[in-house]
């Protein structure tokens, strides 16, 4: 995803030449240092200060509307488009700064926003442009401009630093799959797990070793049953729970398992039903409820592992900027995502980007129909 940054003017000294110039030649440099040392090299000196950090991907699958959710109340164009569905709410909104306000089920990010924990990107899509759920989805886990179903961009960041991973699925999404990584069979154990409450009987001891007997002639087979096992012995990896498996609940487990895994680094959370076609008063109210308590769950389940911790919550991509017939909206182009958690208070500005928290984040495009993009969804 690009955030864009704020359009700034150059002075008389041709200041913003000057600083475009630095930053090339500082960049240029960095990258003849770090061409100097192997890979390898590199990722053993980061080690101590990775080890450490945690970033946590929420994916919001079904195209949030961002219109509903981080509400543009200072655009004059907003009331033609969504006057049924704002007016209901307006006088609960939690503002944010004086153009934009959060939807009032969203409470415990305003109170992430006040500490500085956490900033809204406004008007952000991938580089998608059809409106296929899957296709975007798709591409977004994978990360690349022609999708992979193979190679994930949380895998190859994983790679970079000999990472593990853990996604709270029933399979292994797209974002965490490298055919070359994910089984490292001289060390037995998997660069990327999941884990997912299950109603089936665990596996038993007798059980696993029959398979493995079964199993042995077949590389495939015998190395994704090693998996299993390594992660059915990995403290905190049990997988007989018997709870609802709601988002806020998966939510608390995946602050669970990150704190009681230390070497895990990074985690994927998936939160299904976004697609409002209509009725999206009543169902975004709902969704946004649950959202918001699966975060502060999040937060509480990982103790004080939360302060070195990085969410991003994002979407496919957006949805329309008029309301259909159903009183719902269609699927559009930009969206809004989230980056919060305790490491955006640390942040400060870096160069043109100030990245800390409680702010809101990015260019607002405008709602007039010649700013929209092909004049019916928010532009990126």
């Amino acid at each position: 995803m690009r955030i864009s940054k704020k359009a700034h003017t150059q002075d008389a000294n041709g200041s913003s030449q000057l600083k475009r110039r630095q930053f090339l030649q500082g960049a240029a440099a960095s990258c003849v240092l770090l061409s100097a040392f192997p890979a390898n090299a590199i990722s053993s000196a980061l080690q101590p200060i990775i080890a450490k950090k945690k970033v946590v991907w929420i994916f919001l699958r079904g195209a949030l509307d961002s219109l509903h959710t981080v509400i543009p109340v200072g655009d004059p164009n907003l009331p033609a488009f969504r006057a049924d569905i704002v007016d209901p709410i307006k006088e609960k909104l939690h503002p944010l700064d004086n153009h934009f306000a959060l939807h009032p089920n969203l409470t415990f990010l305003k109170s992430l926003y006040a500490k500085k924990q956490m900033s809204p990107v406004i008007a952000v899509a991938s580089g998608y442009r059809e409106r296929s759920h899957f296709e975007a989805q798709d591409q977004m886990e994978s990360g690349l401009n022609e999708t992979n179903h193979e190679s994930g961009w949380m895998a190859r960041a994983l790679k970079q630093i000999h990472g593990k991973g853990i996604a709270i699925s029933r399979s292994l999404p797209i974002a965490m799959r490298d055919r070359d990584i994910n089984f490292d069979e001289a060390q037995n154990t998997a660069s990327a797990q999941t884990w997912y409450p299950s109603r089936f009987p665990e596996a038993s001891e007798d059980l696993l070793s029959r398979l493995q007997s079964i199993y042995k002639n077949d590389s495939a087979l015998n190395s994704n049953l090693d998996m299993l096992i390594a992660q059915k012995q990995t403290p905190g990896m049990q997988m007989q729970e018997k709870q609802r498996s709601n988002f806020a609940y998966l939510a608390n487990k995946c602050g669970e398992l990150l704190a009681q895994n230390k070497a895990t680094q990074c985690a994927m959370l998936e939160f299904g039903g976004w697609d409002t076609h209509n009725n999206q008063q009543g169902r975004l109210a709902r969704l946004f409820t649950e959202l918001d308590t699966g975060i502060e769950n999040l937060q509480t389940s990982l103790g004080t592992q939360w302060d070195d911790t990085l969410v991003v919550v994002s979407t496919e991509f957006g949805r329309t900027v008029a309301l259909n017939g159903t009183k719902g909206t269609d699927h559009g182009t930009a969206s809004n995502m989230f980056v919060l958690g305790g490491a955006l208070s640390q942040f400060t500005r870096s160069g043109a980007y100030d990245l800390s928290g409680g702010k809101v984040l990015g260019d607002w495009p405008g709602l007039e129909k010649r700013q929209l993009f092909q004049e019916r969804d928010l532009m990126p």
